[in-house]
């Protein structure tokens, strides 16, 4: 059983590559033995400005200078990941046959709390308070379920799908009034997210990349990054080599408008697990971030094994 297991993976995992990178589409993930699945947008290769101009409205000084940067094609998830496929990987035993599950990836340890506080879970809620580490668990463990590479988005990945090919504050344009249409946040959330895809998308068919919950990059915070950045670059990132602060985009259902500008940019924080009675601190939950959540990527050239087992490797620890 574990031989023909193994197999049908293998033949999914090429099959998948060689049909999506020939077919560059949107197209549906099911989740084997689940009842589960998420839907992928396709994100052309292409050069944008990276970062706000000087000019824009409520920027951080941290957000430039604007750098021209080169992005190769992947696929982004339509929405944001929610608590109904998340809680799947949690407890596995919502499976419809737990005897094919694979166990080969750690599950989240059990919450201190019930971590959207009220929010709501069931019925296509973002998931939140999770840490990064968490969300590439997560992702490791579709790779096991899929046979496909799926992963966090670079800060530059992310700023680039989210703009879809825009130059203003926002892929909409620069007017504030009209952001209530595009995003949950402080002005009409009512103190709470809302179910992923109620507000309008961007021009690439993606929904809630502004407010909602702020969204996980892969990167590490690196404040002055882009004086570092060199015009011309292709497909930057920044790996992370301690366990604060890493990046978050997009703003949240509690932020102001200018926090959820395109360019707008933030790291994460020890207070974000400033409850936690876990000693040492979780590696799983953040009990102070019920506006943080994630989405998912997948490259168009599917890295190697050894750089797949480096991107889920522990987290690294703080120094």
């Amino acid at each position: 059983m574990k031989v023909l297991i193994s197999f049908i993976i293998f033949f999914t995992f090429l099959w998948s590559n060689n049909f999506r990178n020939n077919d560059f589409t949107s197209y549906h993930q099911e989740i084997k033995n689940t009842t589960q699945g998420f839907d992928m947008q396709p994100i052309p290769e292409g050069k944008f400005l990276f970062g706000s101009p000087e000019n824009e409205a409520n920027r951080d000084v941290n957000e430039g200078p604007q750098k021209e940067v080169n992005i190769s094609a992947f696929w982004m998830s339509k929405y944001e990941v929610t608590w109904d496929l998340y809680l799947i990987y949690q407890n596995r035993e919502l499976e419809i046959d737990p005897n094919l599950a694979i166990d080969a990836v750690s599950r989240p340890t059990k919450p201190y709390v019930e971590m959207s506080f009220g929010q709501g879970k069931n019925g296509g809620f973002p998931v939140c308070n999770v840490t990064q580490y968490a969300a590439r668990s997560f992702c490791k463990w579709l790779y096991q379920k899929t046979g496909i590479f799926y992963r966090l988005p670079t800060e530059a990945e992310w700023e680039y799908a989210a703009r879809a090919g825009t130059n203003s504050a926002w892929y909409f344009g620069d007017d504030e009034q009209q952001l209530r249409d595009h995003a949950w946040y402080y002005v009409n959330s009512d103190g709470a997210y809302k179910k992923v895809g109620e507000k309008k998308p961007n021009p690439w068919g993606l929904y809630d990349m502004y407010g909602n919950v702020a969204e996980w990059t892969s990167d590490e915070f690196v404040r002055d990054w882009h004086d570092e950045l060199l015009n011309g670059v292709k497909d930057p990132k920044v790996v992370p080599e301690r366990l604060y602060p890493h990046t978050i985009k997009g703003g949240h259902w509690d932020d102001d408008a200018d926090r959820l500008r395109s360019a707008a940019r933030t790291g994460s924080t020890p207070k974000l697990k400033q409850m936690d009675p876990q000693i040492p601190r979780s590696d799983w939950w953040l009990t102070n971030a019920p506006f943080l959540g994630f989405r998912l990527v997948r490259p168009v050239l599917q890295p190697d094994k050894n750089e797949i087992e480096a991107y889920f490797a522990p987290p690294p620890k703080d120094n």
